[in-house]
């Protein structure tokens, strides 16, 4: 997707396997990128599975309304049917607040499929991963600055078993 470009500062090299690239994301000056890399380059569903993940690990910043809408998002994992998209769509839509989780619910709306019940329009491919990206991302920033290189070689050690499954 060109959207990588756009986000990335780095570029894969010629012939180099996703996984090495991840790495190689992880050991630069902005390994940040990785996290986008990774949010982009895996299938929706896997993708949120890594975020919900990300977020589960940081827990103990999350508010009643994010693990309410946590719950929506890991429903939506183990059955992901248009009536768990929809209704996990709805509590992201009208939250107050856009934390982390509901970055990663409204991910979940637009993981595919029709943009709502009564719109026959799909939802464009990039949106999902931009909204994974935006809740790994806010979620590591709301991080303690000491806590945060910790989290993000974790949120990466995470993502990298996307790349190790091919």
């Amino acid at each position: 997707m060109p959207q990588v470009a756009q986000l990335c500062q780095n570029s894969p090299r010629d012939g180099e396997a996703g996984l090495d690239f991840l790495l190689r994301l992880r050991a630069s000056t902005t390994p940040e990128d990785a996290v986008t890399y990774a949010a982009f380059m895996a299938l929706p569903k896997m993708a949120i599975w890594w975020a919900y993940e990300c977020l589960r690990l940081a827990g103990d910043d999350l508010s009643p309304a994010d693990r309410a809408l946590m719950e929506h998002i890991a429903v939506w994992t183990t059955y992901p049917d248009d009536a768990n998209r929809f209704r996990t769509a709805q509590a992201a839509l009208y939250a107050p607040v856009r934390s982390p989780a509901v970055f990663l619910g409204l991910a979940v709306a637009w993981s595919g499929g029709q943009i709502a019940p009564n719109d026959p329009a799909l939802v464009p491919l990039h949106r999902a991963p931009r909204a994974i990206n935006s809740a790994v991302l806010s979620c590591l920033s709301q991080s303690e600055l000491a806590q945060r290189p910790i989290r993000l070689a974790r949120f990466i050690d995470l993502g990298a078993t996307l790349f190790r499954a091919f």
